[in-house]
């Protein structure tokens, strides 16, 4: 970040260690209103943070978050000191979300957007039967599954991971299409794709295996279909610090074991 920082708003979540954290600098360093500020300081966990990326979406504001939650994977290390030098040294990050376009059983349209990760994810005891698309071309005729997600790059150390899908490189530019819990066919791990494709899941006997989609902080209920695609003109713009970058964290997590 090069340019000049004169003003700084903060805002916290509502856990008390965020909360007199986000007093306290405002003491040091002034508190402007959010759509003065030259930057927006976010203090709390990762979810609080993921929620401030929404909130901040293709407003142009710069994001820089410091931890005050536990793992803080998407946050910088939380000191009091030099914070003006800190965002001014501090590496800026493009996001473009995911965009969700999901159609419910009465035809009904919802479009919301994901930083980390859509997916659908079976709504009962039965496990999910999908039919997959890629740019409207059938890549798996039925897949049996608690659930299949799309993911960002900044979003494949989440959920992504944890449903045993690859780790991206911030900057690549690709998408993982992960199941959850795959049935059939057993041993479909999952796919890379082009951030450029359109991918189409849908819901095969819906009323017998009711499926839920969930895009980040937004779910619609009993889907029939859902299609998903990287947004080419919503940004989120995010700051991390030089030394402990987002493309730095993401590789180290390729080295945990």
């Amino acid at each position: 970040m090069t340019q000049k920082l004169s003003s700084m708003c903060f805002i916290s979540s509502d856990a008390d260690n965020a909360r007199q954290a986000a007093k306290h600098l405002a003491s040091l360093y002034g508190q402007a209103s959010p759509e003065d500020a030259d930057v927006i300081v976010a203090l709390g966990g990762d979810g609080f943070m993921l929620q401030t990326l929404h909130d901040t979406m293709d407003s142009g504001k710069l994001l820089y978050g410091m931890n005050q939650g536990s793992v803080g994977f998407l946050l910088n290390e939380y000191r009091e000191e030099g914070l003006r030098e800190r965002i001014q040294a501090a590496v800026e990050h493009h996001i473009h979300p995911l965009e969700m376009t999901a159609v419910d059983g009465e035809g009904n349209s919802v479009h919301a957007y994901a930083i980390n990760e859509v997916s659908v994810l079976r709504q009962s005891y039965q496990a999910a039967k999908l039919k997959v698309l890629v740019d409207n071309r059938v890549r798996l005729e039925e897949l049996i599954c608690d659930g299949l997600m799309v993911a960002t790059p900044a979003g494949s150390t989440a959920y992504n991971l944890s449903a045993h899908g690859p780790i991206l490189p911030l900057e690549a530019p690709l998408l993982a299409l992960t199941p959850v819990s795959p049935f059939r066919p057993r041993r479909w791990r999952g796919a890379l794709l082009p951030n450029r494709v359109t991918v189409e899941m849908v819901v095969l006997e819906p009323t017998k295996r009711p499926v839920n989609a969930v895009a980040d902080h937004t779910e619609v209920k009993s889907v029939q279909r859902v299609t998903i695609r990287e947004s080419t003109k919503v940004t989120a713009r995010i700051l991390s610090d030089p030394d402990h970058s987002w493309d730095d964290r993401i590789l180290a997590e390729q080295f945990l074991y």
